[in-house]
This record gives structure tokens, sequence and C-alpha cells, in this order.
């Protein structure tokens, strides 16, 4: 072969040997069948004059799952040693191939360790293993030992193929870099030979860059997938089939062909859930988790569809199989809940022959159409190719500076397209293998949105007077680039984090760059020399913070649907949440106030504009941020930031409803009609944080808290959260270590004041609970506070509240002890809340009267101010209840006499009915009874006609009469006069009236019982006729009316004979 021109080495020809040899092996088989057609194979003729009969080789090890039997062509050594064991023909004629039954989903086999001396020379295979000894061991051997092998679980063997990717990705790339060198070494002579005589290199292998086609155990992915949907949210099934996920994009990575074949079985399976139908028969969202998991699936296929080097018939064959998904009934919406009518997603786009194609005639955009859209797409364009092949490729001749100029003004590239669909691209080139060719088109993708950035400033500054004058604006981005369902910005972000990792395994592409980086193998993330595109000082870590920060602060429309709105706030805050893992530095603080200045002065296009639409999505999250991010460095653009985020303008009933002329399916329908944003509470949840960030970075800089102050009580409106911003404003301001911040107790007072007006008239469980903390704060605050308060309470409080919680905190001596107060301002303190409580019990004299006069009775004339309301309110609306207890206070405090009276008013508006005798009333009729009895038998005598007209139950007034008959009345009467001592006559006034108003009332109620008794009651009602029987026995000719009581009662209801029988057996 050195003769001819040709330098191998030893190894490479023993490589290349083996492989016509298992060619040659291969054709000799297939020829054997019975009825095939005959195989050939190069160099056929001159293998089997050299083989003859005698093939010692073994089939390959690995198989395409459409092809059968195939090689693994990308590195082109798949076969094994000579050294290998043989599987018998006749097995593989008979359908055998010797694999166990595996549970693994891609089946490689699995040999016994042999002696090391058996392995010397031999290459590893695409996984790794060695070449191993020639010994023949039949089959039933290796499953014998097969079958001793100790038995694992699904998920035992599916954790160890998954966390092994990264292993046999390294080895692959060692042996590819190792085969690669071995090619690459240019001979002129052997060119030469092969342009003259054509004659074909009997050593070369299989190309680098040629596809893997490993085996796929069809059957096993489709069992798995549908076990694990069948589990639903439980056993971990989500992360086992995201698992499943991310083999798919390795496969893909690796360029296996193998990659859509295993998604399309996944999808099969999805597709087959049977919740999907029960779902959309019950009208019900699946859960976050399954959604999830569709909307990866949808990514997924915009990778394979996006393939720049698939072939035309596969990109033909996945279009039908996706249209087929598409159309069925169940097949997932896009944004979840609700169809979204946009245009297609290659509108906007130059290329393509359907570019112009109009997807109105779709009811509802499903997680495949933006993968049927993008087989429309193609790689084809001389400028894209241009871009991902070359760090060279550069005009700066180029001067034509339109809004789609191909480069900038640097003679830097750049790509004009929808932003999510050129980051699809970029995801594809990822996912492909690709991450150079990413990088490259990341970085035109990110300059062209710089420029935008820049020419849709000057644009406003030259339209400012004119849109700020209208006060309207429109949003300028049908889609938003955070929480998109190709995810634009977190691709770019991604992409060019990977590049400035120091992990050389990670982003082994960049080889030229990682070598700079020596020996380290951290995680963090450095300035990498800068990309030739990219301005003097700039990196790809800026660059990508720069991206985060110009989508993050894009104005876009809330999305309609629940999951389509959360998804928003999810990828908003897992944004930024990257973002805090990268440490600031002077560069990237220079990054930030570059962007913060552009959010502001942006208009229309930023979500921080002066003017912005009332349906956009807020900024709080992301403002949030950037003021913690800026506030070190530049405190008053930090500020500014963070109180031009505080607005809410979809709860402002006169916020600018936007300019009406924007497509339909954006401008909202009524103006000044709350819409349907289902994750409301989570972003007033939010604006409350930002609030109460500044609040805390604020303490101790009065003007700074009171712009806050000012900004809060304008923006928020929920008093749940202002109420939140007062506690924790008051906790900063008292904590123990320091001493109390008055300006910012005074704002902390001030947010309470406000929660106060907005709760006043409205339903509240927590209100007595803000009432209580209002006064803590205020008594904190000082005693003018205190005072300013009871002053304007009727602003502040229900009178309810200012006597019962108001009034008695400020006057208790733990408040008076608080603050230190001398008699003086104790007087003063006391004044103020007497007449607080006067006022109200003028207001609401039902509820606060006794409240009035509890406060006031240290104060004579407020005193009998109070009892003379309460004497002037009884008359109108108090109940009998109310004045009741307002009288036992009065006789509890040493006033009888006024007890007596407000007693006496009570009982005009009681009314106790024959069969109520466990109303709560009676022990106050009772109680007043005894108070007129204790005061003499002139008070008696006037109460007991109240008590006849107002009770009418028999057991009450019986009990009454009995206790009047058993003690003089009062000790002591009237003026001092003694009574006589003398027991009050029954036949005489007023005991006289009350006697027969009891016997009445006996006689009635006993009329009443019989006319619906029961035969249970029998013996209840003549106990009750014996009680009747005491009660007629305190007459003088009881005894008389008695027994002609009974005996009408015998007459009248005769027909009752086991009543009567009973009556007469007691009574006679």
């Amino acid at each position: 072969m050195k003769d001819r021109g040709y330098n191998r080495e030893p190894q490479q020809c023993h490589v290349k040997i083996k492989e016509l040899r298992q060619a040659h092996q291969k054709t000799r088989e297939a020829n054997s069948h019975s009825g095939s057609e005959p195989q050939t194979c190069h160099f056929c003729d001159e293998l089997h004059a050299i083989l003859g009969g005698a093939a010692t080789t073994t089939p390959t090890l690995c198989f395409d799952s459409a092809q059968g039997v195939g090689g693994n062509t990308e590195a082109g050594f798949g076969g094994e040693e000579d050294e290998e064991e043989v599987v018998d023909s006749s097995q593989q004629r008979s359908g055998e191939t010797g694999f166990p039954n595996s549970q693994e989903l891609f089946i490689t086999l699995d040999l016994d360790p042999v002696h090391p001396e058996a392995t010397q020379g031999g290459l590893l295979d695409p996984e790794g293993r060695e070449g191993t000894s020639a010994a023949y061991v039949s089959p039933s051997q290796r499953l014998a030992k097969i079958r001793r092998r100790k038995k694992r679980t699904r998920d035992e063997m599916f954790s160890d193929l998954v966390l092994s990717s990264h292993t046999d990705r390294a080895q692959q790339n060692t042996w590819r870099q190792t085969i690669s060198e071995c090619r690459k070494t240019p001979y002129d002579h052997e060119e030469r030979w092969r342009a003259e005589d054509g004659a074909p290199d009997p050593t070369a292998g299989a190309s680098i860059d040629d596809e893997n086609c490993w085996h796929l155990d069809e059957e096993q992915v489709q069992e798995q997938v549908k076990l694990f949907l069948s589990q639903g949210g439980y056993h971990g099934s989500g992360k086992q089939l995201n698992l499943l996920f991310a083999k798919v994009r390795e496969m893909l990575k690796m360029r296996d062909s193998n990659g859509a074949r295993m998604l399309t079985l996944i999808t099969e399976q999805f597709m087959a859930d049977p919740r999907l139908s029960l779902w959309r028969q019950q009208g019900t969202a699946m859960t976050d988790k399954y959604r999830q998991l569709w909307d990866e699936l949808g990514a997924l296929w915009m990778c394979i569809v996006l393939n720049p080097h698939c072939k035309l018939e596969q990109k033909a064959s996945w279009l039908k199989q996706l249209k087929k998904w598409n159309s069925v009934d169940v097949c997932p919406w896009e944004d979840g809940n609700h169809g979204n009518e946009l245009p297609n997603l290659t509108n906007a786009l130059p290329q393509g022959a359907n570019a112009n194609q109009d997807s109105s005639n779709r009811p509802h955009r499903t997680v495949f159409t933006r993968a049927i859209e993008a087989c429309d797409l193609h790689w084809q364009d001389s400028h894209l190719q241009h871009i991902i092949s070359s760090d060279l490729y550069t005009n700066y001749c180029y001067h034509d500076d339109t809004e789609n100029s191909l480069f900038d003004s640097h003679g830097w590239p750049l790509w004009h397209e929808h932003v999510p669909t050129a980051c699809a691209r970029v995801d594809a080139l990822r996912s492909h293998g690709y991450p150079r060719e990413a990088l490259r088109l990341a970085i035109a993708i990110v300059n062209t949105l710089r420029r935008q950035q820049q020419k849709q400033l000057d644009m406003f500054r030259a339209q400012k007077k004119e849109l700020l004058h209208k006060g309207i604006t429109s949003i300028t981005n049908l889609e938003g680039w955070v929480g998109h369902p190709l995810d634009p910005v977190g691709t770019l972000f991604s992409s060019l984090m990977e590049a400035c990792r120091v992990d050389d395994e990670s982003f082994h592409g960049f080889s030229d760059f990682t070598e700079n980086m020596g020996q380290c193998k951290s995680l963090e993330y450095q300035h990498l020399p800068s990309h030739k595109f990219l301005e003097e000082g700039e990196s790809y870590l800026t660059l990508a913070v720069e991206v985060a920060l110009i989508g993050l602060g894009q104005q876009r429309i809330m999305p309609d649907g629940l999951y389509a709105q959360e998804k928003v706030c999810r990828n908003e805050e897992q944004l930024i949440s990257k973002l805090q893992e990268i440490e600031l530095d002077d560069t990237l603080v220079k990054i930030f106030r570059k962007q913060a200045v552009f959010l502001l002065e942006a208009g229309p296009y930023s979500g921080l504009g002066e003017i912005i639409h009332r349906e956009s999505v807020p900024m709080h999250t992301f403002a949030k941020y950037l003021f913690t991010s800026l506030l070190p460095h530049d405190a008053e653009l930090a500020y500014k930031t963070a109180l031009r985020a505080m607005r809410l303008l979809v709860l402002e009933s006169t916020a600018p409803s936007g300019d009406m002329s924007r497509p339909h399916h954006i401008a909202s329908v009524v103006p000044n009609r709350y819409p349907r944003w289902f994750t409301l509470s989570h972003i007033e949840s939010q604006q409350c944080e930002l609030a109460s960030t500044m609040l805390t970075a604020a303490k101790g800089d009065v003007r700074r808290l009171e712009t806050v102050l000012e900004s809060i009580q304008k923006n928020i409106h929920s008093s749940s959260h202002i109420f939140k911003l007062a506690q924790d404003a008051f906790k900063i301001a008292t904590l123990m270590d320091t001493l109390p911040d008055i300006t910012l107790l005074k704002v902390s007072l001030e947010l309470g004041l406000q929660v106060m007006r907005m709760t006043l008239s409205t339903l509240n469980w927590r209100r007595r609970e803000m009432v209580r903390w209002l006064v803590t704060c205020a008594t904190e605050v000082g005693v003018y506070a205190l005072d300013s308060i009871m002053q304007n309470w009727f602003t502040l409080f229900t009178p309810t509240e200012a006597t019962s919680i108001v009034a008695t905190t400020v006057m208790s001596n733990s408040t008076i002890v608080r603050l230190h107060l001398d008699c003086h301002q104790q007087e003063k303190l006391a004044s103020s809340a007497r007449t607080l409580a006067l006022q109200c019990a003028m207001k609401d004299p039902q509820n606060c009267a006794l409240s009035a006069l509890t406060l006031c009775e240290k104060d004579h004339i407020a005193f009998e101010t109070a009892y003379q309301i309460v004497l002037d309110a009884a008359t109108k609306g108090m109940s009998y209840t109310q004045l009741f207890t307002i009288a036992r206070y009065m006789e509890h405090r040493g006033y009888p006499m006024r007890a007596y009276k407000l007693a006496t008013l009570a009982m005009n508006h009681l009314n106790l009915s024959y069969n109520q005798d466990t109303h709560p009333a009676i022990n106050d009729v009772l109680w007043a009874c005894a108070l007129s009895h204790s005061l003499g038998k002139n008070e008696l005598a006037a109460i007991i006609p109240l008590v006849v007209k107002s009770v009418k139950c028999a057991t009450v007034l019986s009990d009454i009469l009995r206790r009047c008959t058993l003690t003089t009345p009062g000790m002591v009467g009237l003026h001092g006069r003694r009574n006589s001592g003398k027991l009050m006559s029954l036949d005489k006034a007023p005991l006289r009236q009350l006697l027969d108003a009891t016997i009445g009332a006996y006689i009635n109620t006993t009329h009443s019982r019989l006319t619906h008794i029961s035969p249970r009651h029998y013996s209840e009602f003549i106990e009750f006729l014996s009680k009747a029987r005491e009660t007629f026995l305190m007459a003088h000719d009881g005894h008389i009316q008695f027994t002609q009581f009974i005996d009408n009662l015998k007459q009248i209801y005769k027909g009752k004979k086991k009543l009567m029988m009973l009556v007469r057996e007691r009574f006679g």
C-alpha cells in the first residue's frame, strides 16, 4: 500500500478488514435464504475469493428500528473485533438474535468480562465497550447467564440509562476526535489518484457526520409512556416523562435518527390518553404539570421539523403526522383553555412559498400548530447560511440604514425575522448538535434586537409630545416573548450562558475559548473572550443579561386563560431566578443602567413607559429585581424604575383604554370593566412585595419615604395588602436593637389610616384586628396621633369601634404608662375620649350607650349627658335587651332609681306569650320586679301593671307572685320613710291584679295545650295542673274556682277519656 501512495496505520487496516468481512458475511447470509433476491456488496468477488465460505465475523451490534440490521454509520466502527462472540446464522434465520428480553429502552449487548489480553488493539465502540474474546458461547449458555443476573426495576434501569448519558457522550466525543484526526491529514497524491482512477479507499471508515442508528425498543417505549400517563401525578411519573423528553433531546444532539421516531411513539401515547376526552367532556382544565408536558412535546416537535439537515421526504411525513394529530378534537390548545387566532408565525418572514398562509380558518391553535407552520421554514437563505457558518461574515461598506437592513453600522450581520421563530432556529441548532452555529445566530438576533431597541427609542422621542398629549398607547408586540410557547428569551439566554460557562465539556465546541481557562471545572459564569460581533468590553455573559432584560421589560398584553397567564408569571420568575445567580460587576451594572434608562424612556415599546396599555403585563416582579440590583450603584435610577412599575392600571376605572385601532383580539371589549385576570391576586402580592422592598430600603430617608408612601396610596387598591405594608413598616421602624424611626412610623400610621378609610363601609373579617393595630401604631407615634384619630373618628371607625376599642384602649392604664403622660396630658386625652364616646352615643345609642356611660363615669357632667342620651333613645329604637343591660349597669354603679326607670322603659318593649317559659328575658323581668320590690310598695305597684301587660306566661307570673308575697317590700321607701313591715295582701292592689292575671294565664294556657295535646304529654299536663291549683288556692275562693275549672275541663274534653281519667284520679 505504501508503494501505491497510501500511508495507513495497522490499526486502521485491521478495522477496515473487519468491516469488509462483516459486509461479506451479511451478503452471504442474505443469499442463503430461499426465495430472496440476490444481494451483493463492494468487492464481493474479491472477498469471496479471499475469505471463501469460512466467515467468522458476527453481525453488527447496532440496529435501526425502521431498517432492521444496520451499521453504526456515524463512525464506521460499529462491529466488534475478530475475537468477538459469534451468533449462529441459523439463529438469525429463525428470528432469534440472542438478545435478552430486557426492559431497557435502547438495547445493546452486555457481554461478560474477559481477560485483558484479549482486548489488546481493539477500538472503543460507540457505547465505550472494548472487544472481547473469540471464545464461542452458545445461545443456551448466554441465556443461562442472563437469567442469573439480578433483576432490576424499570425505574432503576431508566435512571441508570439517563445518568450514564454524560459519560457516554464524553467517551464518544473522545473517540470521534481521535478518528477525525486520523482522517483529516491531507495527502495530495491520494486525492490525485482518486481523481484519476476513481478507485474507492479500501480503508476509509464512515463519516463522523453520519447519523447514528441505535436500536429502539418501540413496544417498551410505548408501555413506559402509557404507564407513566396512567399514574397521573403520582409516583414521580411527571419526572420520568421529563427524563424521556431529555433522552429525546440527547438523541437529537447526537443526531440519532431514532430521536424523531421515539418522539412519535411518545406523542401517540399522549394523544391516546383517555383523560383528554374526559376533560373535554367535563369542561375542566388539565393539571398544570400535565399541561407543561404537552408544552415540552410541542417544543420538541418544533426542534425536529427545524432540523437543518433533514430531508424533504422526512419533513413531509412529519407534517402529515402533525396535521393528523392537530385535527383530533381532544388535541390540547396552545394557550390551555382559550383558542388564540394569532396570525401564522411565518407571516413576518420574507421566505417560504406559504409564508402568507392565513390561519384564521383554524378555530384554535393547538400545541402542534407552530410545528406545522415551521414546516414551511427553510435554511437556504444565503444571508442566514453566512451568519451561521462563519465568524468573519461582515460588510463594512454596507450603508443601508433601513429597518430591514442586513448589516448594522458596524458591518455586523443582522437577522430580521419574527423573534420567536428566529429563536426557534437557535433552539433547533442547539438541539441537533450545532452549538457554534446556534451561538452565531443568537448573537445576530441579539444585535438585531438592540438595533431595533435604539430605533424604537428614536421613533418615540420624535413623537413623544403628540403621544403624551393624546394619553393613549398601544401594544407593539402581538405576542410577549416572556411566557411565549417557544420561550425565545429563555432560548437566547441559555445559548449565551452556555458559551460563557467555565466547563469545557458542557460546551465542547468552543475549545479555542475554554483552552484559555486552564483546568477550571467550576460552573461559575465568566466573561470569556469577546466574539467578533460584540463591542469592546462585551462578552457572552453581558449579552445574555442584556437580552433577558430586553425581554422582561417588553410591554406585552396579558394573554387570555388561566394557564397562559400563570405561564407568563412562572416564566418571568424563572428567568429572574437565573439572573439572580449571576454576580454583578461593573460591566453588568452598566448594562442594567442602560436598559433601565431605555425602559423609562421608550414609551409604548416598554412596560415601564410613561403611558402603558391598561391590560399590559405588570412589571412588579421585574422592577423589584432591577431595584435591588441597581440600589447599591445608582439609587436614584433604582427608585425611579421601581416607582414607575408600581402602576396597576387594570384596577383603575379611569385608566386609558388604549389605542382602539389595534387588532380586535387585543383591544379591550369593555374599557372600564375588569378583564378576566386569573392571576390578579398574585400580581397584587408582587406589587406589595415591590412596595415593601422600597419601604425597607428607604428607612431613614424622609424624602424617599414620602415618595414611596404617595405611590402606595395611589397604586395599591387592596386594603389587605396596604395593611400588610403598614405592619411591615411598623416592624422595621420598631426593631428591638435600634431606636424607633419616627418617619417610618408615620408612614405606617398613614397606611393604617388609609386602610381604615377603605374598609369603613365594607365587610372585612380582619377589621377589628386592623383597628386594634392602628391604635397601637398611633400610641407608638405619640399622644398627638391618638388625639388626631379620636377627633377624626367618624372618617375612620364605626361608632361601636370608636367606643369599644379606640376610646377604651386610649383610656387604659397600659396606654398611659406607655406614653409617660403627666396629669394634664392624661386629662386632655380622657376629655377627647369622653367627647368621642358621647358623639358615638348620639349617633348609635343602641350599641354605644353603655360604652359611653362607662367611659364617662369619672366625669359627672359627661355621665349625666350620656344618661340623658339613653333616656331619649329609649322611646325611639332601643330594644328591651339593651335597656335591661344598661339598667343593670346603673344598679351596679349605685343608681337604683335610674335603673328602675330604665327597667320600666324596657318592660314597655317586652312581650312574653303563654308558651315562652324559657325566654331569655325572663331573668330580666324577675330582676326588674325584685328591684321594684326592694325599692318599695309604690315602685312595685307601678311595675306590676306593666308586668301583667307584657307577660302572658303563667309560670313566670306565678313565680313573680310568690316572690312578692314572701317578703315585705323594701326596708327603706322613698324619701327615707320606713315601711310598716307588713306583707302585702293578695286581696288588694297591686297583688290582686297580679293574682287574677296569673289565674287567667293558667286557664288560657290549659285550653291552648289541650287543643293539640298528645298522650305522651299527659303526665306533663297533670303536673302543670298541679302548679295551677297551687296558684288558685292563693285566692280566698281559689278552691271553688279550681273545682269549677276541672269540671269544665271534664265536660269540654270528655272525648279525651284517658286524660280525663288521669285528671279524676289526681283532682277528683
